[in-house]
């Protein structure tokens, strides 16, 4: 059913087009009567009427059963299928994968993180990626036909519409996303992680997610996702976001991408490691000391410090906090927007973070303009990578 529903969908009739504009309704706001998508795609009732009778026969679109309303008939209400097709989505992190396969509903059915891998810019370490996507589909009980795409969320700049990386596998003049394509047999797309992220977190917010949101990823790196009006922001070249690559600091630090004094040299979890490490060396103390060696100090551990109250490790955290409320500051008073979510790897220190930043962007920040942002921590936390990806490859296909 699943490339059926490809073939079909692709089309270049305006039958297949208004199909898509129904699957796009489905997925941002859910199951829907007639009468509702009439209203949001302002065609006749007996024209939405035949599509979705088409789209039910065809497979991917089920009839729900009567909407209980007071009084008066009761509707039918239509949904996706859930088990029409699923979409993988692919975190590529410096020491492990995460997968997460979302069925056409966009529902989570199966997510297994921090497979070991050791990322490197290589054709070995792709083959071992693509090896373990394989491995992880043959796992599962879907057949391989009904997966329709694999997004695989990389750092650095990513390109989308070329399917081009710039940072993670980029020692070849043929798109990556090609490249994947050819290793597992199925259509695969490339994106930006910090985009994947926020899309993750928007898609599968709690309560209904404002329409304009920036999301901050804080981990190893300091990149950043735009949602502008419910749909991803790119840019020109599909590199929008690359926050932490601001000249921020005079402080003479060479950053990964060669230049002095980015934002991410001082705000970040590179940042954090590094100041840690010297501070320690420096002779202060910390209680990571009694149990291990300076040399044999890996990030988790200093979490783990933070969450024992460690004095050294807290300081630096808020210290990186007010840093990044300061810079967060002037990203409201340019995009005005109505949620900021810090998330990533250093999120997970919770309010230790989240309260300097808000400080900071107090005092940073028009008034009326803070006033209209809410800052708050990731709900998905380290799944929202892996699942924002998947999503991200079911809209890739179907969005209009």
């Amino acid at each position: 059913m699943g490339q059926r529903l490809l073939d079909e969908i692709k089309k270049d009739t305006k039958s297949a087009m208004m199909k898509r504009r129904i699957i796009t309704h489905f997925i941002y706001n859910g199951d829907a009567t007639i009468t509702d998508l009439s209203k949001d795609m302002d065609l006749s009732i007996p024209t939405i009427t035949k599509l979705v009778d088409e789209m039910c026969e065809e497979g991917y679109v089920d009839d729900n059963g009567k909407l209980e309303t007071n009084g008066g008939r009761h509707p039918n209400l239509y949904g996706l299928n859930p088990d029409a097709c699923y979409f993988l989505g692919v975190e590529v992190e410096k020491k492990y994968l995460s997968f997460c396969v979302v069925n056409f509903k966009g529902e989570i059915v199966d997510y297994k993180t921090r497979i070991p891998f050791k990322r490197e810019n290589t054709v070995e370490c792709l083959d071992k990626m693509c090896d373990e996507i394989m491995s992880y589909i043959g796992s599962l009980p879907y057949k391989k036909e009904k997966y329709l795409n694999v997004c695989v969320a990389l750092h650095g700049r990513v390109n989308p519409s070329t399917g081009c990386s710039y940072g993670t596998f980029n020692f070849a003049q043929t798109p990556i996303s090609e490249m994947i394509t050819d290793r597992i047999g199925m259509n695969a797309c490339v994106d930006n992680d910090s985009r994947t992220t926020a899309y993750g977190e928007y898609m599968m917010h709690s309560v209904k997610c404002p329409k304009n949101v920036i999301f901050i990823n804080l981990s190893w790196g300091l990149g950043m996702g735009i949602i502008i009006d419910g749909k991803l922001y790119n840019g020109m070249s599909g590199f929008a976001g690359e926050f932490g690559h601001n000249f921020g600091y005079d402080n003479q630090q060479i950053c990964h991408c060669g230049k002095k004094g980015c934002i991410e040299t001082e705000v970040s979890c590179s940042a954090l490691y590094r100041k840690f490490i010297e501070r320690l060396k420096n002779g202060e103390s910390s209680v990571i000391l009694k149990e291990k060696s300076i040399e044999n100090i890996e990030l988790d551990d200093i979490f783990d410090a933070v969450d024992r109250e460690d004095v050294l490790a807290i300081e630096l955290v808020e210290e990186i906090g007010q840093k990044l409320g300061r810079h967060i500051g002037g990203l409201i008073n340019i995009f005005n927007p109505e949620q900021v979510i810090i998330g990533g790897e250093l999120s997970r220190v919770g309010d230790y973070l989240l309260h300097p930043v808000i400080s900071a962007i107090r005092k940073h920040t028009l008034n009326m303009m803070y006033r209209d942002s809410d800052i708050v921590l990731s709900e998905l936390k380290d799944k929202a990578n892996a699942v924002g990806a998947a999503l991200l490859s079911r809209s890739n296909l179907f969005v209009i």
